[in-house]
């Protein structure tokens, strides 16, 4: 009687918000993380139930982006894959790379791409993409235009359904606290407003601290298993949040940051109480993610650690759909 029930919740699901548009001969963009994450799985399982991204909007915050490039420069179904942009450094709409800047135009790609059919996480996503510095490669005193960044955030995350932000810069020092800067309480104001927000933990296999902004403390810091296997590489401290696999903690971050977008609609699809898990939706999903994910040993540290599984996270909270 309850695979009855379930199977009809799920057909209305599909009535009232449509069938996803099946992969067919889609590829993963990643596709040894990909499956070591369970994401290819879960599109799989998930195909007539989740749309992987639609209705949800990604912030990358990074030093600019080349919106001529042909992946954001395209449409799906007249929806196009850039929704918003903006500039913090200068207070416009145009996030073009100006100085040092280069990162922001691939950081998207593992999350959001969906383009020659080759897809990211959350594929049918929208980005808003914000230059919210010159470089990725950055220090804390870019805090007062990454904090504007943010602020243009808060501002604006209804109007654009902006449900995540993968804030991107790296300052390449071993942190071990937080450092005090002015984005800390933009940081806060998005999560009491249910914004995941995560950054990259750094890649210079530091094992007593990582990079500022991921030492923040109302930023997820996301750290890297090395892409086909469990075995924890760069930087990693008590702050790390979720492991990822991928050949550099800024992928595993944009991994993460799809990733959530993908759980947030098994939440809201399921009905799923994530209030017994956390005090706001993004640490809930949070503890969804590290209750669901593979523990890994760091030998180096005597720390255990989580690594994402996408397919147990999802299955978690559709196991109690009657």
């Amino acid at each position: 009687m309850r695979g009855i029930k379930t199977f009809f919740f799920f057909a209305l699901i599909a009535i009232e918000t449509g069938f996803p548009k099946a992969i067919g001969a889609a590829e993963p963009i990643l596709p040894v993380e990909f499956r070591l994450t369970r994401i290819t799985d879960s599109w799989e399982k998930y195909s007539t139930i989740l749309s992987f991204g639609r209705g949800q909007t990604l912030a990358l915050v990074d030093d600019g982006c080349k919106l001529s490039m042909p992946e954001w420069n395209t449409k799906d179904e007249g929806r196009p894959k850039v929704l918003v942009s903006y500039d913090s450094v200068d207070g416009d709409n145009d996030p073009k790379h100006e100085g040092k800047g280069y990162h922001g135009s691939t950081i998207g790609i593992p999350s959001s791409i969906n383009y020659k059919g080759k897809q990211g996480v959350a594929y049918n996503n929208q980005v808003a993409v914000i230059r919210g510095l010159e470089c990725c490669h950055c220090n804390a005193s870019d805090g007062k235009t990454l904090a504007a960044a943010l602020q243009w955030i808060v501002d604006n995350h209804e109007k654009y359904h902006i449900t995540t932000v993968n804030l991107a810069p790296v300052d390449d020092k071993e942190h071990s606290e937080p450092v005090k800067s002015e984005i800390d309480e933009k940081l806060s104001a998005l999560r009491k407003r249910n914004v995941w927000v995560s950054a990259p933990s750094g890649n210079h296999n530091f094992t007593k601290g990582i990079s500022w902004p991921a030492c923040q403390t109302d930023c997820f810091a996301i750290g890297a298993v090395k892409p086909s296997k469990d075995e924890i590489y760069l930087d990693r401290s008590a702050k790390i949040s979720l492991l990822v696999p991928a050949s550099a903690t800024s992928s595993s971050n944009a991994i993460a940051c799809g990733a959530a977008m993908l759980l947030r609609e098994g939440i809201e699809k399921s009905g799923y109480d994530w209030k017994m898990d956390g005090k706001n939706l993004p640490e809930a999903m949070l503890a969804i993610m590290q209750k669901t994910g593979v523990m890994v040993h760091d030998t180096a540290t005597g720390r255990d650690f989580r690594r994402l599984d996408m397919l147990a996270a999802l299955n978690h909270v559709f196991a109690k759909v009657k």
